[in-house]
């Protein structure tokens, strides 16, 4: 029966790429990432950029996008949204979000980052450019459907190739470990006294994957911030709250044991296979499976301000993430029978945060995070690059210092209401010249254990800021928001597609 249902996956899969390729070129961009990665404000910050680079607003104003060559080259004619392409996918609120950075539904002064994504969402976008001189057709358009999913989501696949056993295994050494031990204590007591061939009781499968569940939301508060915490619906359950699918947890079980269907590890095992079969496997066969390019947003800066364990944790979830992509060189056979993604981007959000001389250094901790996870993709021949953006900038540059100290390069923004920086708490209604601290010039520094070496290799400040306050043109035409590399990463992904 598996060997038919991915037959017959395959074949609608190709059905529906060979349709789009009728209606001319499309391309299937998925961008994910962690919880508060930035992934909401990247695609709205991309939509608002592609589609008013060509404004006549913008005409005379200095070039916003200057690495991204069809649009430094003159060549890009404009960028419109279209209908949603899958009736079934909620669409993309680009709308909302928009409105929550500038505050337009309410007053500038409101204005907020809008709500993180909980769900998946699409949106199509049509860009219209001229082929560079002297190739025919000049004038050419190709649709991007943006696919915006929980990273959470992404971190299940794995699941797929593991048994309940191997599962439980695998979760119960990671919370052993010295940082997750103390916040799993209560879950881990009550499944020392769980018998596995005991008799299936609801109240206790309830009882047990809420105490699991509330493990997996203290690892990832932003004290701790870990990232490997599959299942991913069980800290984004939706719909699916309550149900025996999201009722279960790990139990010591034994590999190839045979237990009596009536028993608590029937069951459990039983829950987790239904997790498998309608949870995870309908998102990869739908969505993710059909991705050309993908961008994966990394909050970073949380991870560093966490320490050693978490940067190690995240390092381990990036690895992960590039074992589910379907990944390696894209050609016509692939497209339509087999799609796969050609290219990669992982990106290090919230580089506004950082003074720039810092940014190659964020950079490098990136590369330094993924370089396990570029090495197993370059195998299969695919593209993996690295980057440090702010998809909407919120601060400014300074230098700050008295007159018998030397001076800091600091960032200057609104910090948000409630942040703090040892005994200060701001406002959010006053602006700040904020020294973040310098990061280590060694990426190796940042997993090892307290103590650390050098001062500057602990010594961080990273708060949270207000969006920048919005510009709006003669004609009123509010203006895209400020960026760090948007245009660096609008080239690397879609660069080739554009002549």
């Amino acid at each position: 029966m598996p060997l038919i249902s991915d037959f017959i996956f395959e074949a609608r899969a190709a059905l529906k790429n060979l349709v789009e390729l009728t209606t001319g070129p499309n391309l299937r961009l998925g961008v994910t990432g962690l919880s508060r990665s930035g992934k909401t404000i990247f695609i709205t910050s991309l939509i608002e950029h592609l589609t008013k680079a060509a404004s006549p607003a913008l005409r005379g104003r200095k070039n916003t996008l200057p690495v991204f060559r069809v649009h430094a080259e003159g060549r890009l004619i404009g960028g419109t949204l279209e209908p949603q392409p899958d009736d079934a996918v909620p669409r993309f609120a680009y709308e909302d979000h928009i409105a929550a950075l500038s505050g337009l539904k309410t007053s500038p002064g409101a204005r907020h980052w809008p709500e993180s994504t909980r769900r998946i969402s699409e949106l199509r976008l049509r860009l219209y450019f001229n082929q560079p001189e002297g190739i025919e057709p000049a004038r050419q358009s190709l649709s991007i459907d943006i696919v915006d999913y929980p990273g959470e989501w992404l971190l299940d696949l794995p699941l797929l190739t593991k048994s309940y056993a191997q599962w439980s295994r695998e979760t119960f050494v990671a919370s052993a470990s010295a940082a997750r031990a103390p916040l799993a204590a209560q879950w881990r007591r009550l499944a020392a006294n769980t018998d596995p061939r005991g008799t299936a009781s609801e109240d206790q499968a309830r009882r047990e994957a809420e105490l699991f569940t509330a493990y997996l939301r203290a690892s990832r508060a932003g004290e701790y911030h870990f990232s490997t915490l599959p299942p991913g619906r069980f800290l984004m359950p939706g719909d699916l709250e309550g149900s025996p699918a999201l009722t279960f947890a790990p139990l010591a079980v034994e590999e190839g044991e045979i237990y009596p269907s009536e028993s608590y590890a029937a069951m459990m095992e039983r829950r987790y296979e239904a997790y498998k079969t309608y949870v995870v496997k309908p998102f990869f066969r739908n969505h993710f499976a059909r991705l050309d390019r993908q961008i994966v947003l990394i909050d970073t800066l949380a991870a560093l301000n966490a320490g050693p364990a978490a940067m190690r944790d995240l390092e381990n979830a990036l690895t992960d993430v590039l074992a589910a992509f379907r990944a390696g060189r894209s050609n016509i056979l692939t497209t339509l029978f087999r799609p796969k993604i050609d290219k990669i981007l992982f990106a290090a959000t919230k580089a506004d945060h950082l003074h720039h001389t810092s940014h190659d250094r964020l950079e490098a901790i990136l590369r330094h995070l993924t370089k396990r996870a570029i090495a197993r993709a370059e195998k299969v021949g695919a593209e993996v690059d690295v980057i440090a953006l702010a998809a909407v900038r919120a601060t400014r540059e300074a230098k700050v210092g008295g007159s018998n100290e030397p001076a800091l390069e600091a960032v200057v923004g609104t910090p948000l209401d409630g942040e703090r920086i040892g005994d200060e708490i701001f406002d959010g209604v006053a602006e700040a010249a904020i020294y973040p601290g310098e990061l280590p010039s060694d990426p190796d520094a940042v997993f090892r254990e307290l103590p650390r070496v050098k001062p500057e290799e602990i010594d961080y400040r990273f708060v949270r800021f207000l969006p920048p306050a919005p510009i709006r043109a003669s004609d009123d035409t509010l203006l895209p928001p400020p960026h760090i590399r948007l245009d660096r990463a609008l080239q690397y992904l879609l660069g080739d597609r554009l002549g």
